[in-house]
């Protein structure tokens, strides 16, 4: 009876050896230097929240104008816990940090995906970057400016005879948050829409044929992301519509640009 001959394992080469401990030294560098650009972030979120503290209830004035407006001299804003006062301009200080930091925590973000990118990547990536930090901060404005004059008169103006209206300064922070939130990323739906058309995803004749499903798609998030109120509903589900077509403008502009890039690329 004949049997296999076993096949021996092969010991590893000092190639092998010296490939591995690249590789691996690479991965810890990656870490490392992950590491350093979250830190430089986080610095940066610290240092201007620092700067900012004193100022604290100063910007939750500003932040509460557009309620106080419409409040009668009989209302005010009240504080229902002890600590109130102090966490809730501080959260709001915290937030403003956040949204003040973000072109530096974007940079330090492209800082670090941008050696492993090729050049047609990094022309894209740049403008796309500061496009979405632009109209995040424009989503922002479009909630202070327009939406809330118009929701908070509507809730004072609905409220019944005889009922005073004295809102708690947490719950009216993580309201207007939330909206802050919502129109931010709102308005983020050119730069979505542009990236599905210039990843191959979807073509814009594709995603013009589906407009109907995106007014009803921008209603149905009106609904989810706002108050109970059809005013915020509606000047949330507008903009994502005018948004989506402002994005499939850009893209049947951008599209010859972007197929002699492909053409370039491709010859090279």
């Amino acid at each position: 009876m004949m049997f296999g001959k076993s096949k021996k394992k092969m010991a590893p080469t000092d190639s092998d050896l010296t490939e591995l401990d690249e590789k691996k030294q690479t991965f810890v560098s990656h870490l490392v230097e992950l590491r350093n650009r979250l830190l430089r972030a986080i610095a940066c979120v610290f240092v201007i929240l620092i700067c900012l503290f004193p100022f604290s209830n100063f910007l939750y004035a500003v932040l509460a104008e557009p309620l106080l407006a419409h409040l009668s001299g009989s209302s005010s804003m009240i504080a229902t816990q002890v600590a109130s006062p102090f966490l809730a301009p501080f959260k709001l200080t915290a937030f403003v940090a956040v949204v003040v930091s973000v072109p530096y925590i974007f940079f330090q973000a492209w800082s670090f995906v941008a050696p492993g990118l090729y050049l047609n990547e990094r022309r894209l990536a740049l403008p796309l970057i500061v496009s979405s930090t632009l109209l995040f901060y424009c989503g922002i404005a479009f909630a202070y400016f327009a939406v809330f004059p118009l929701i908070f008169g509507f809730f004072t103006a609905v409220a019944p005879e005889g009922v005073t209206i004295m809102t708690d300064i947490s719950h009216y922070l993580d309201f207007v948050l939330k909206l802050f939130l919502a129109f931010g990323a709102a308005f983020e739906v050119p730069v979505a829409t542009y990236l599905i058309v210039r990843t191959g995803v979807s073509t814009v004749e594709s995603l013009a044929a589906k407009r109907p499903y995106v007014i009803v798609g921008s209603f149905a998030l009106g609904m989810v992301l706002t108050p109970p109120d059809v005013i915020s509903q509606t000047m949330l589900a507008l903009p994502i519509w005018i948004l989506y077509e402002v994005g499939l403008f850009m893209c049947r502009w951008t599209k010859p640009e972007v197929k002699e890039m492909d053409d370039d690329t491709t010859d090279t």
